[in-house]
């Protein structure tokens, strides 16, 4: 098992949870004419924001692919037209989930936790920023 989590191209994405969460089961059939390990195919806010994410988590497969695949960090990337799915170790989760909204945030892109329960969708400009740690009250 894994902890997924997705960025998508917000242009494509459906605005209301209900239609989110069906087009997300769409996506996730993989049925695109293409291979899922060529970032060339997706948009280029997924694509700098993919170019920044393997630098903190190496691809496990790919163009970008990681040849250190005992390392924890190494992530399995599926990449589409309009989304980046992302499948992370859970000894990695606590690191993870926050780079990669940080980053979905800095490149404008849309942001979904996969694995969680009613899992956040963030699409860029909804006035979400980011996180901050509790301490950092100012």
């Amino acid at each position: 098992m894994s902890y997924d989590l997705m960025v998508f191209e917000p242009t494509a994405a459906p605005k209301e949870r209900k239609e989110f969460m069906a087009w997300y089961a769409h996506q996730i059939k993989w049925t695109e004419d293409h291979g899922y390990q060529n970032p060339t195919v997706s948009s280029p806010g997924l694509q700098a924001w993919l170019q920044e994410m393997v630098e903190h988590f190496p691809a496990m497969n790919g163009p970008l692919a990681n040849e250190d695949s005992d390392d924890s960090r190494v992530t399995d990337y599926s990449i589409g037209q309009n989304v980046i799915y992302s499948a992370f170790s859970w000894s990695v989760v606590e690191e993870a989930y926050p780079k990669v909204r940080e980053l979905a945030i800095k490149h404008s892109v849309g942001f979904f936790d996969v694995s969680a329960d009613n899992g956040e969708i963030i699409f860029p400009g909804d006035g979400t920023k980011e996180k901050k740690p509790w301490w950092k009250f100012w």
